[in-house]
């Protein structure tokens, strides 16, 4: 097991934060200056406690640095649409409120670890906007299908990225990374196309994000991007 600061990873957790350090340190930088940043890039020395150290040390730089210099985007406000939680797998399924610790949604778990549950990926956000998108173009999704965590109405869904921070009721997180899409959300989707919610499509990527603060979330909270 391997700790920094509240954060607890296990041996799988850190191998795959670090396979993952230059791509997620590249989402940072992905339509901003990169050069405000470029100090920051971990170094990796192939000694595992080290760069999972320097990787994490490097994800956490980052966001204060691009706030300072104006690279995030204006203070907005959105609204709790609906919490999911579950037992395992898909769907995760709507509750009133939820206590939220340094790994995630207490009660809430995954189904597979293999590519969830670091802590870089403690909550999975969404929007009803991209949902309602979605059905739009005759996809049969709906909030908490697809397994997010915090379906929440009211942001512009394409300035939650990488490195902005929100106060999700008493809890403040910070985006981390696009949630990829799986095989497991075929079913949500009109031809199997569960790529539609891909992030190379545009704005419409379910979001993981490391918890800065726990606390409780109850559906109806205010929600504040760049508070």
């Amino acid at each position: 097991m391997h700790t920094i600061g509240p954060y607890t990873f296990t041996e799988m957790d850190a191998q795959r934060t670090v396979h993952n350090a230059h791509v997620i340190f590249g989402l940072y930088e992905d339509g901003r200056d990169a050069s405000l940043i470029a100090h920051l890039r971990p170094e990796l020395t192939g000694d595992l406690a080290t760069d999972l150290e320097r990787t994490w040390a490097a994800w956490m730089a980052a966001s204060p640095v691009l706030r300072a210099a104006g690279q995030l985007p204006a203070t907005t406000e959105g609204t709790v649409a609906q919490l999911n939680t579950s037992k395992g797998g898909l769907p995760k399924l709507p509750v009133d409120q939820v206590t939220v610790g340094w790994r995630g949604v207490e009660g809430d778990s995954q189904k597979t670890r293999v590519h969830h549950g670091r802590p870089w990926q403690a909550l999975c956000l969404w929007s009803t906007e991209v949902i309602a998108h979605l059905r739009a173009e005759g996809h049969p999704i709906a909030p908490g299908l697809a397994g997010e965590n915090v379906t929440i109405s009211g942001l512009e869904w394409s300035d939650v990225r990488p490195g902005v921070r929100l106060r999700i009721g008493e809890v403040l997180c910070e985006a981390s990374a696009y949630a990829l899409p799986c095989y497991q959300n075929t079913a949500w989707f009109k031809d199997g196309d569960f790529e539609a919610m891909h992030h190379e499509r545009g704005p419409v990527s379910r979001m993981y994000a490391t918890v800065l603060e726990p606390g409780r979330i109850a559906a109806g909270d205010r929600v504040v991007l760049e508070p």
